[in-house]
């Protein structure tokens, strides 16, 4: 399989995988311009030789940084990532909250309180108590989730 068929396929590869370059285009060093080897489109492959170039090579952070189309500071910081977790550290974590960031621990306490005192309140009630008494608005399904995750004890501190 070549051509077109295969460049797509390797594309919706590297975007499920989220290791799709954003800016392929911006990659100049040789390396990547001179063969088929390398592919501009690949994340990984990208950061691993631009840190490589860096340690092994002695290339000057601030040159292989613009050869490979990113800041200085990203040098540096998947060069850690390397260093703390190899190739797979490489790999961009996924966008977004990474938790509850609305219901904290003492609006959930205060939401247990309040349905002590009161079990038969609706979620959408204790939406409303949390955005009065925290100046929150969050969505009543949210809150159900929360008091379900608390009643279970997935929210429960490990301890190990």
């Amino acid at each position: 399989m070549t051509g077109e068929a295969e460049r797509d396929g390797k594309v919706e590869a590297l975007t499920a995988s989220r290791t799709l370059n954003p800016h392929p285009s911006a990659v100049t060093d040789p390396v990547f311009v001179a063969g088929e080897f390398f592919d501009t489109r690949d994340l990984l492959q990208v950061k691993y030789e631009m840190v490589r170039q860096v340690e092994t090579e002695h290339v000057p952070v601030a040159a292989a940084a613009a050869a490979f189309g990113f800041s200085r500071q990203s040098v540096y910081t998947a060069r850690e990532a390397l260093t703390r977790g190899g190739m797979a550290a490489l790999v961009p974590g996924k966008p977004g909250p990474k938790g509850g960031h609305k219901l904290t621990e003492a609006v959930l306490d205060h939401l247990v309180q309040v349905l002590a005192d009161d079990p038969d309140l609706t979620s959408k009630q204790l939406a409303a108590v949390v955005a009065e008494q925290f100046g929150v608005t969050v969505h009543p399904r949210s809150v159900e989730r929360a008091l379900a995750r608390r009643r279970t004890g997935e929210d429960a501190p490990k301890n190990g």
